[in-house]
């Protein structure tokens, strides 16, 4: 029987552990047992003892979970940093965003936006607030369309037919998503760049193993892949 490796994992890397896990699997026999999410749920899933050899999420909560003794420290290892971004279906005009002028402009001509759990993602949160900020969110509440992750917002966003659609999440999970085109970062007012890092649970099973995968996941082989998807190394 094979090994398998439990990890949790936040959205904005799905992409790139799904593209290494034939590789991973070629290398040390063991398949990956992913459960992704949103970085608050996946903090919920660890605390309620959810099996996890390797957890993915930001540096931040990396930092927290170390801090409690849940995660080990000298395994952590970062992925790279990621911008939050603006997505529309593949071949649909690229609105201006370059603004925050221009991207209230394109939020209020949207009939739908589709972005993450606006209380558990660090991307749902934040573009939240963006609108807040913008002193529209409340006009705006009736077109969200929001889901527990940004995977599955683009994915949905990208399934959509209707016109006239815009989504927000980490630049990570619109490129590797099919049928979504990214049309630029948050302006810099309120850019959000955030720092993914892996670590191996206090708690793992499957201890080689995890080292492996973290080395996999955040060293040099996967680098050009990390670039490509949105990952600023």
């Amino acid at each position: 029987m094979s090994q398998a490796l439990d990890l949790l994992c936040a959205g904005a890397a799905q992409g790139l552990v799904n593209a290494l896990q034939e590789r991973f699997l070629a290398a040390t026999g063991a398949t990956i047992n992913a459960r992704f999410g949103a970085v608050g749920a996946l903090k919920e899933l660890l605390l309620a003892g959810s099996p996890c050899d390797v957890m993915v999420a930001t540096d931040a909560m990396i930092d927290s979970l170390v801090a409690e003794g849940r995660l080990n420290v000298t395994t952590r290892a970062p992925l790279g940093r990621v911008r939050t971004g603006i997505a529309v279906r593949s071949g649909e005009p690229r609105p201006d965003v370059s603004t925050p002028r221009a991207l209230e402009a394109t939020l209020l001509a949207a009939d739908a936006i589709y972005f993450p759990d606006p209380d558990r993602a660090t991307a749902g949160i934040h573009f939240a607030n963006v609108m807040r900020s913008l002193g529209i969110h409340d006009e705006l509440r009736p077109r969200f369309r929001n889901f527990p992750n940004g995977a599955t917002s683009m994915r949905e966003l990208a399934a959509t037919s209707t016109p006239r659609l815009i989504g927000c999440t980490q630049v990570t999970e619109i490129n590797y998503t099919d049928g979504v085109d990214l049309v630029g970062a948050l302006p810099d007012r309120f850019e959000l760049a955030t720092v993914y890092t892996a670590a191996t649970s206090s708690h793992a099973t499957q201890p080689e193993l995890a080292a492996r995968f973290i080395a996999l996941l955040a060293g040099p082989v996967s680098q050009a892949l990390r670039a490509a998807g949105g990952f600023e190394l």
